[in-house]
Parts: structure tokens; C-alpha cells; sequence
């Protein structure tokens, strides 16, 4: 009695079949920091694969050459794209994941999981740890923060970081965060539009797959350059 004509809806894994059972029920669907692969279901993301290789480039840029990737789990599309992205940047700069790249998978994209992936790469010799971390969004990063900063390694100095999101708390950080930003408000308008867009006019609606650039902000957690 009370259904809704549209959805906003952000999927954690390939949903299309529920997707598709929603609107031949006549539920308008449009995917919210999904990029859709049907042409006909509208949706507004972001370049996540770009994102990764600004923040990879950043820190390449800034001298490192061990750099850890904190994210997961990695089924997740978005920490997927982050993660290539950074692989690619690391490529165009000649280097190798191999030599270059260690990935600290979490099961789940939390502050809690940021810490133990903290506690992992602390608990690798010093000669041969990451100097660096990327992680895949603003909450693993203040997770690493703090399980950086408890055992008194300091940011950026001994090792630098860089969080994926600018959520509010980024820069309010005990060390203000680097992160790749999204443009949050851009998102939600636009895919609202095209929801509105397709209930008040679906004879001359276009679906329509908008995909946003983001940009990286830095802070203090990243901005010291080593010799």
C-alpha cells in the first residue's frame, strides 16, 4: 500500500537479478556508486579505477616504493578498481607489483579492520616494510592511523598515508588525511534526477550510465618527502 515509485540503490555485489525482479514489479531503479552494465538502468558512479592511480601516483611521486594496499574484501567491485588503479600507476612508472605493491586484504571496510591491518604491516621487518599506505576508503585509513600512531610510528614521517572517500572526519583526523575525494552531493543529484527523469517522462526517457572523476585532496599524512 505504501511502495515507493523509485529506489536509490547502491549493491554490494552483482544484483542484477533482484534488480530486475524490482522493476518488473514497476519499481524504478537507478544504482548509486555503481557503474550499471545494462543499458537500459540508469546509474551514476565514480572512476574508482582513476582514484587508485591518483592516489598510487601521489605516493610514487613522493619517493615511496613500498606501498601496501589495505582493502577487502576483494569480491567488492570498488576496492577491485581501486586496487588496479593503483597497480596501473605503478606500471606507468615503470616498476612492478610485485616488488612494489603488498596487498592486506580485510574482511571488512571498517576502522576495526584498519587497525589489524596496522598490527600486519608494523609486524614486518623494518628494513623491508611498506613506507606507504593507500587504503581502500577513509575508515580502514583512520584505523591504520590509530594503530600506527598507538605504537609511536609517525605519520608521515616513518610511514605515509592516503584513505579513498574525503568523509567529513578526513580532515579532522589527529593527522589530517590525504584522500581521493568523490563528489558526493554531484552524485546524489544527479541520480535522483534520473529517477525523476524517468517517472514524470518514460516515453522520452534516456537511461543513461554518468560516471564522475574524483580528485585527490592532500593533507599531512602524505606530505612528507623522503630523500
Amino acid at each position: 500500500e505504501q511502495r515507493v515509485q523509485g529506489v536509490l540503490i547502491t549493491p554490494i555485489d552483482d544484483a542484477s537479478q533482484r534488480l530486475r525482479r524490482l522493476r518488473d514489479r514497476g519499481v524504478l531503479v537507478v544504482l548509486l556508486d555503481r557503474r550499471s552494465r545494462q543499458a537500459d538502468l540508469c546509474s551514476v558512479s565514480v572512476d574508482d579505477r582513476l582514484g587508485g592511480e591518483l592516489a598510487m601516483r601521489h605516493l610514487l611521486e613522493s619517493g615511496h616504493r613500498r606501498i601496501a594496499f589495505v582493502g577487502g574484501p576483494h569480491r567488492l567491485e570498488q576496492v577491485r578498481d581501486r586496487y588496479d588503479g593503483a597497480i596501473q600507476a605503478i606500471e606507468d612508472a615503470g616498476l612492478t607489483e610485485e616488488q612494489h605493491l603488498r596487498r592486506y586484504e580485510t574482511p571488512a571496510p571498517t576502522v576495526a579492520a584498519g587497525r589489524d591491518a596496522a598490527a600486519r604491516i608494523l609486524g614486518q621487518p623494518r628494513d623491508s616494510r611498506a613506507t606507504a599506505v593507500f587504503c581502500a576508503n577513509d575508515l580502514l585509513a583512520l584505523g591504520v592511523l590509530q594503530g600506527l600512531t598507538r605504537q609511536q610510528v609517525r605519520v608521515p614521517e616513518d610511514i605515509a598515508l592516503v584513505g579513498y572517500d574525503d568523509i567529513e572526519f578526513a580532515a579532522a583526523a589527529a593527522v589530517p588525511l590525504s584522500s581521493v575525494r568523490q563528489p558526493r552531493q554531484r552524485l546524489g543529484q544527479t541520480a535522483a534526477g534520473l529517477l525523476l527523469d524517468e517517472a514524470n517522462k518514460p516515453e522520452t526517457h534516456e537511461h543513461q550510465q554518468v560516471v564522475f572523476e574524483p580528485e585527490l585532496v592532500v593533507r599531512e599524512s602524505s606530505q612528507f618527502i623522503r630523500p
